[in-house]
Order: C-alpha cells, then sequence, then structure tokens
C-alpha cells in the first residue's frame, strides 16, 4: 500500500510535462510513493515512459483521466471560442475547431498498465467501470480513485477501488469533482477525509493544502493512510515545471478555482487569463482544454504568465526549490 516505502507521502501526478520520470524515479529512491500522469499524452509516450520507470525495479503509479460520460453542449463552447478571440489575436495563434469528443485514448491506455502492471493505478475526473478496475487488479495493480465528497467515495467503492484519494478544495490542479458545475472548492481537505472515512472502509490518501510536515502529520491525524502532495513539488530539480510557472510561485498572489482553461474546475495563481475569463467559460472538458491549448502555448513560449494555466494549491506560497529528496525531508 502506498506509504510502505518508508514515508507517508505521496508525490502526486502533475500533468502538462510537470511529473517527469526523473520525479517519479527520485521520488521512489527516496522512500516515498510518486506517480505517473497519463492525461493529455499519447499511448506511445506513456508506453515508453512506463518502460523507463519498470528497468528502475522501483514501485511507482500511473494516474489516468476519466473520460466524460457525455459531450458538452457546443453552442456553449462555441460562444466560449468567440469570447477567446482577442487572445488568439494577441498570441497570433488559431483557435481550433469545437473538439466535443475525446477519452484521450482511455482504453489504449488502461491496456498499457494491464501490461506493465505498475504498483498502484489512479483515477481522476470520474469514477472507472468496475471491469476496468477488476482487469487492472486482476493484473496486479492496487487501484484508486479521486473522489471529492461522501457519494464518489461509495460509487468507487462499489466499482471495487482498493482506496481512495480523498481531494480537499485547496488542492492545487483540477479537481476530481463528478459535478463541475456546481463545485467552488471550499471544503477543507481535513474534513474530506473524515467523511469520505465515515462513509467507506478502504484506506484513505489525503490531498490537498500541503505545505509543510504539520500540514503532513495533521491529515494523518485526521485518519489518512498517506498525504499526496503537488504543489510544493513544483520548483523540484527533477520536475518539468515552466519557468514562467515556477517564477510565479515566488510571488505575492492567491489562487482561484477555475474553469476558464480546461472547463473543469481547477486551482491556480490568479492571473490576468483567470480574471478576464472565469466568469464565462462552460462546463466543457475537455474541449475548453483543446480551445485555450494554442493560447497556453503561445505564452509559455514567450514567458508570459498572463495567459498560462499556473496550478498551484493553497499553500503555493511555502514552495521553495530543492531536489525531490530535499523536498520529501522538509514535508518528513
Amino acid at each position: 500500500m502506498l506509504g510502505d516505502g518508508g514515508r507517508s507521502i505521496v508525490v502526486a501526478p502533475m500533468a502538462g510535462g510537470v511529473s517527469t520520470t526523473a520525479l517519479v524515479r527520485a521520488a521512489a529512491e527516496a522512500g516515498a510513493a510518486a506517480f505517473l500522469p497519463a492525461g493529455y499524452r499519447t499511448p506511445a509516450a506513456v508506453e515508453a515512459d512506463l518502460r523507463e520507470l519498470r528497468g528502475t525495479g522501483r514501485p511507482y503509479g500511473l494516474n489516468i483521466f476519466v473520460p466524460p460520460r457525455s459531450a458538452p453542449d457546443r453552442a456553449a463552447v462555441e460562444a466560449y471560442r468567440a469570447r477567446l478571440a482577442p487572445e488568439a489575436h494577441r498570441y497570433g495563434v488559431e483557435l481550433p475547431a469545437p473538439r466535443l469528443h475525446d477519452d484521450d485514448h482511455f482504453a489504449a491506455k488502461i491496456e498499457l498498465a494491464r501490461a506493465a502492471v505498475p504498483a498502484w493505478v489512479s483515477f481522476t475526473f470520474g469514477i472507472p467501470d468496475a471491469g476496468v478496475v477488476r482487469a487492472l487488479r486482476r493484473a496486479g495493480s492496487t487501484v484508486l480513485v479521486t473522489v471529492t465528497d461522501a457519494d464518489e467515495a461509495a460509487q468507487a467503492v462499489a466499482a471495487g477501488a482498493d482506496a481512495l484519494v480523498a481531494q480537499g478544495g485547496s488542492a492545487g490542479g483540477h479537481s476530481a469533482t463528478t459535478r463541475p458545475g456546481d463545485y467552488t472548492g471550499d471544503r477543507g481537505t481535513a474534513d474530506v477525509v473524515r467523511e469520505v472515512r465515515a462513509a467507506v472502509s478502504v484506506p484513505v490518501v489525503a490531498a490537498g493544502g500541503v505545505g509543510d510536515a504539520a500540514d503532513v502529520a495533521g491529515l494523518l491525524a485526521a485518519g489518512a493512510t498517506a498525504v499526496q502532495v503537488g504543489t510544493m513539488f513544483l520548483p523540484a530539480a527533477e520536475a518539468g515545471t515552466k519557468e514562467a510557472h515556477r517564477a510565479a510561485l515566488g510571488g505575492a498572489g492567491a489562487t482561484v478555482v477555475t474553469r476558464a482553461f480546461t472547463g473543469q474546475p481547477a486551482r491556480g495563481l490568479r492571473n490576468r487569463f483567470t480574471d478576464t475569463y472565469s466568469a464565462y467559460a462552460p462546463v466543457a472538458y475537455p474541449a475548453v482544454h483543446h480551445l485555450t491549448a494554442p493560447i497556453r502555448a503561445a505564452a509559455a513560449r514567450a514567458g508570459d504568465a498572463g495567459a498560462l494555466n499556473l496550478w498551484a494549491g493553497t499553500a503555493f506560497a511555502r514552495a521553495r526549490p530543492g531536489t525531490c529528496r530535499e523536498i520529501l525531508d522538509r514535508l518528513s
């Protein structure tokens, strides 16, 4: 189970290039569990990373996005695309046509996981079907599902999950909520952990708002088996975090929950883009993600943090550079 390597800390899967194989490997070498993110990546790229990690002989995890059950409203996506026209002009890019159907190669990634048999496979953005969970468990992986309340926890356990990741509203990056239209991100992680533990009997990993060892200890005291941390590893030497993102972590500011970048609620540093578009973004993941991708890529090339999805949890101000091992030591 997570935490058996000697530490009660799990390095979160951070998609978009942040969680590299080097970060996952460094965490394992330091006695912590870590997850490779499969989201946004081609099956070929994921397979190559799985092969590399398998060759280390150390345990690792794989995180997979559960695809939406239904397509978003085309009219809402079209309206948001029109509203983004000034951003396309600003960065000299063309916005793609709405892409309403995209399962992120879900079936192929499940097959990769079945073949590679990582120690842990976790899911977010929804509850996988029981048949998927059963196949992964049969192959030899422990299956975790990320949840945000007791109802989602009960559904995940009914699908066969071995353990849950209880995500609080203070967590950086995307929320795993299955009700994105109602999500506000105002629930503390300890409260979510206690609620989930009262509803189900499987182990629970806490996630969200962790900045130091005291936060880790508090969540363990609330009943978590282990604590998943992402934001503190953004400035890690082994992470693939963009330079503009690293620099923004050291500045003043606050985080907000927004759908502006992807159509799914996510917590990140407030910037010009979140201020301008958060009120208009529809519940439309991953259609909005595809719409804003050219804008974000151009902003990254220009080093312009004003239009980047600067995912970060509420404890971001305590993030400090260092190696993965050094950051783990600060949290232990």
